[in-house]
């Protein structure tokens, strides 16, 4: 598989000069990621909102639907999530960042497919720190949107936030706000006190793909096996809400309480 044939892969590899550099921790904003025929292709056949075979969720801190099931991708996108888990990409990207390790994860745990429908919102969170069957860590995320008529009215903006001194548990101001527009690619480090969030959507569906890449475990690192999700500040003092959050980032209790439809 040529890889040249979706991506425009020199234009992301020169976006990464710069990568180490970025606050509040390190990413990308890239424009074009895709060729756009492939873009369009992929947002044509994107699936839609009401596909029964969607993964719902729909609780406190989180209002999307997903998949990472392989057999639900149209081809372009069978084949694009084929390349960005190639070897030929990785061996790049890990050279271009210089790593010592990189993998892929071809079960696409937590990535695949998301898409928000009007009132779909992601709490500000810290993604998981250890991948449930490899035993890796996540390292870096890639989202690439799908939605050729967004407007700032509509929302749905990918949030990056300060770390927080004084607590831990929940994020610092916020540091960036990121538009989903049509193929644009994000590609930011998950591993560190990454909090990230999506502002709530408006009038319009939010399409985007999710791709993880992980490395080799350390000796000292934070045991986090979920999500950790931060209460907004309208849910501070809600005594639902912050029980939910502590039931949702254990790996024990989270079944009770975010559900899949």
């Amino acid at each position: 598989m040529n890889i040249n044939s979706f991506i425009n892969i020199n234009k992301f590899y020169k976006s990464l000069r710069n990568f180490n550099k970025k606050k509040p921790f390190p990413y990308i904003v890239l424009d074009g990621f895709l060729k756009k025929d492939i873009a369009l292709k992929i947002e044509k056949n994107f699936i839609k909102l009401q596909d029964k075979k969607l993964w719902s969720y729909d609780n406190f801190c989180e209002i999307k639907k997903a998949t990472d099931n392989w057999n639900f991708f149209p081809p372009e996108s069978y084949k694009l999530l084929t390349a960005l888990n190639s070897h030929i990409f990785l061996s790049k990207l890990k050279k271009k960042l210089k790593m010592n390790s990189l993998h892929p994860d071809y079960g696409l745990n937590g990535g695949g497919f998301h898409i928000m429908g009007n009132k779909g919102i992601l709490n500000p969170h810290l993604d998981y720190v250890i991948h449930p069957k490899l035993n890796l860590i996540r390292k870096f995320n890639l989202i690439i949107f799908f939605n050729s008529n967004w407007k700032e009215k509509n929302g749905g903006e990918l949030c990056f936030y300060n770390s927080n001194p004084k607590n831990k548990k929940i994020p610092g101001e916020l540091a960036v706000k990121i538009l989903p527009k049509f193929n644009r690619a994000v590609f930011f480090d998950t591993s560190l006190r990454s909090w990230h969030g999506v502002n709530k959507v408006k009038n319009n569906v939010r399409k985007s793909m999710a791709v993880y890449y992980l490395v080799d475990k350390k000796k000292k690192v934070e045991k986090r096996y979920k999500a950790l999700y931060s209460p907004l500040k309208s849910q501070l003092k809600n005594k639902k809400v912050l029980k939910f959050i502590k039931l949702r980032s254990n790996i024990k209790t989270s079944f009770k309480v975010s559900k899949l439809k």
